[in-house]
């Protein structure tokens, strides 16, 4: 058994398991993906598309930060409240300085406590003991009744106002409305000539709406950073729709959401300990039969870097190129820190095509279904 030190990486205390190996130490740099590719910074990160706003290879996606709906059991406590404080501060300590978020996360825009103002609470926290630069990206939910580009901006300035800032990093649209996009896309520029934001994106966008808001956007002099999708090992539909090549081509970061498929590429679950909830609806035990093979070469392989499963397959869409930034969801501390462990170190080219084929294998779970709007 592998012994359980700890010791201090640049700040960031974690278990041996999760420093770099020898091997992994002497594999080559994650590649580049296309000319277009965003660029890495000497700093370790990366922009956000042609933004020039940078932010770390890996990011915290708060999704669970006080959600009762999907996450948490459907509840919310003092104790998850800490734990997801842990989380953000183990983050911080780790190098990582990336925070996604959205007004409907949690408590949504019904006015409790939700995702945003969590992550504003964490932060002003934070400042008060040490100055830290934390990247925000929150989005905009594209509801029905909201009509125009004014609707943009007043549902980001409430945003703001519950993160406690002047600006954010990254604005988002959520996914696309069913009417009014061209409305949004003009919201999304207003803010950004307004200086609310420092860079401008979309989530959940096909190859050809992700065509359409770049030309919109570019007319106007300002560049669409980044796309907002599922991108795991074994939800690969960005690679099969064109989302992935649309956004090499066009130089636009694209940020995986759900990289370990919600947990499931952890190695945690099994055909006999399904998760519970609505993921156990997704991810049923049939599924779960099929996908052992690749989970446990994905553990082999993570053996031979000292890597746990987690950081193997945060590692493999790190390799898939410059512009690909993943955002999984960490609810307390162990995970952010975790997390970090994919980092500093990259997989052979042989082990990405190798993972990649043997999940070909594995029929994916339907995706968000807004994609297809």
């Amino acid at each position: 058994m592998m012994a359980m030190q700890v010791v201090s990486a640049g700040g960031c205390l974690l278990p041996l398991r999760l420093l770099p190996s020898r091997r992994a130490a002497a594999a080559r740099p994650p590649r580049a993906s296309g000319a277009s590719a965003a660029a890495v910074e000497e700093d370790g990160k990366v922009t956000l598309g042609g933004s020039g706003v940078p932010v770390t290879k890996l990011g915290i996606g708060a999704w669970s930060w006080g959600d009762t709906t999907y996450w948490n059991e459907f509840q919310w406590d003092d104790r998850k409240l800490k734990a997801a404080k842990g989380a953000f501060d183990a983050s911080i300590d780790c190098g990582i300085t990336f925070f996604d978020t959205a007004e409907v996360y949690g408590a949504g825009i019904s006015g409790a406590i939700n995702s945003e103002s969590l992550l504003g609470r964490f932060i002003k926290e934070r400042q008060q003991k040490e100055e830290v630069k934390v990247a925000i990206a929150t989005k905009f939910a594209a509801l029905p009744w909201r009509l125009g580009r004014g609707s943009v901006i007043s549902a980001l300035k409430d945003s703001l106002s519950r993160l406690g800032v002047s600006s954010v990093e990254l604005y988002q649209l959520h996914w696309p409305g069913i009417w009014g996009n061209e409305g949004y896309l003009d919201g999304l520029g207003d803010a950004y000539e307004q200086g609310l934001v420092k860079a401008v994106g979309v989530s959940n966008y096909s190859e050809k709406r992700l065509r359409v808001a770049y030309e919109r956007l570019k007319k106007r002099g300002i560049p669409l950073a980044s796309n907002q999708v599922n991108y795991s090992l074994i939800y690969r539909n960005p690679e099969e729709n064109g989302v992935k090549a649309a956004c090499d081509e066009l130089g636009i970061t694209l940020i995986a959401y759900s990289p370990i498929a919600q947990g499931i590429l952890t190695g945690k679950y099994t055909p006999d300990n399904p998760p519970t909830g609505p993921r156990g609806r997704i991810y049923t035990p049939e599924f779960l039969t099929k996908l052992q093979p690749l989970i446990n070469r994905i553990k082999e392989i993570g053996a031979s870097y000292e890597k746990t499963p987690t950081q193997v397959v945060l590692n493999w869409l790190i390799c898939q190129g410059s512009n690909v930034v993943p955002i999984p969801g960490a609810k307390n501390a162990e995970q952010a820190m975790e997390f970090a462990g994919a980092l500093g170190w990259s997989l052979t080219d042989q082990e990405v095509e190798e993972m990649r084929s043997m999940a070909r294998e594995i029929k994916p779970v339907i995706g968000f279904p807004v994609e297809k709007l």
